[in-house]
């Protein structure tokens, strides 16, 4: 089982950064975790959260166990370069690169588990309480039936409705200008009266 995390767009140089990622590259988590705690670099931070969101996925996901995990892949590449200028002498600027990195993380179990899919977490729409207990008392009096009829007699009557035939009365006798309201047109075409050619 692989659990994945990454992160994008990190202000620091891949360079840098790859110097803190070679060391736990292969580590099992815990003495990953441990060798970062103990590094004097500044990209040992961002590499913390993203170790830190990869177990979280695989605990909460996945239900795996935190000792069980090591870091399979880590890979840091390059994002985009910022481009600023720095003043110099005589009025010439100098470029400055800023340069930013994606991390990519990817995290195996030492002893496989058999887990392969993740877990399925079941969301409840929220419900409102005053609605709730009218459904309620709609099902013990028998009116939530009636209004099922009714819905369904006012829903044909509106289907009849729409498929009558509208003449205009300005161009009676001319025969072309008759139009059908109903399903096939939509919208504006709707409402105007069109005269059909030859």
């Amino acid at each position: 089982m692989e659990v994945k995390a990454k992160v994008k767009y990190v202000r620091m140089s891949p360079r840098k950064t790859r110097l803190v990622a070679d060391l736990i590259r292969g580590l099992n988590i815990e003495k990953a975790l441990d060798q970062l705690q103990f590094m004097n670099k500044l990209a040992v931070k961002p590499m913390l959260k993203l170790i830190n969101s990869a177990i979280a996925n695989a605990e909460n996901n996945f239900e795996l166990d935190k000792t069980n995990l090591f870091i399979k892949e880590l890979r840091v590449s390059e994002g985009p370069t910022l481009k600023r200028w720095k003043p110099r002498a005589r009025g010439r600027a100098t470029p400055i690169r800023k340069r930013t990195s994606h991390i990519d993380i990817v995290l195996g179990e030492l002893v496989d588990s058999g887990k392969t899919k993740a877990k399925k977490q079941k969301i409840e729409a929220p419900v409102k309480l005053g609605a709730k207990a009218k459904e309620d008392e709609g099902v013990k009096t028998g009116k939530k039936d009636q209004e099922t009829k009714d819905k369904k007699k006012k829903t044909e009557v509106e289907e009849k409705e729409q498929d009558k035939k509208v003449v205009d009365p300005r161009s009676e006798g001319r025969g072309h200008n008759t139009k059908v309201e109903g399903k096939s047109q939509k919208g504006f075409a709707n409402k105007i009266f069109r005269r059909k050619s030859g």
